[in-house]
């Protein structure tokens, strides 16, 4: 049966394998959790941003971010409720220099479809 809880708890374990993705620097596993229509938000350039779309353009973009060099996450929260998930997170990009930023998610079939990412700061 499916009910919210289920998808809930399952939403929430592909969010908790995404995140593990930024702490350990490893963008390995993003293809295996992005679907192949997947859409991303991307929060520059401003005011508007700019569309992400499909796997391969995805996965890039999250790799490239998962592999900044000097910086690193600290997430804050993660919610998930059927098919939605809220990160809250802050990137470090020095000792003293961050910015934080909220990631809206939507999943499908087990995957990742869409991701909407907004921050605060410069």
């Amino acid at each position: 049966m499916d009910t919210i809880e289920a998808r809930s708890a399952a939403t929430a374990e592909l969010m908790n394998r995404f995140n593990d993705v930024f702490q350990r620097h490893d963008p390995a596993p993003l293809a295996a959790m992005i679907a192949e229509d997947c859409v991303i938000e991307k929060i520059s350039p401003a005011p508007d941003g700019d569309r992400c779309r499909g796997r391969d353009a995805c996965v890039a973009l999250w790799s490239e971010i998962a592999t900044a060099s000097g910086t690193h996450f600290d997430l804050e929260e993660t919610y998930a409720m059927g098919d939605r998930a809220i990160i809250r997170w802050r990137l470090w990009t020095g000792p003293t220099a961050s910015i934080r930023g909220v990631n809206l998610m939507k999943v499908r079939d087990g995957l990742i479809v869409e991701a909407m990412g907004y921050i605060k700061g410069a």
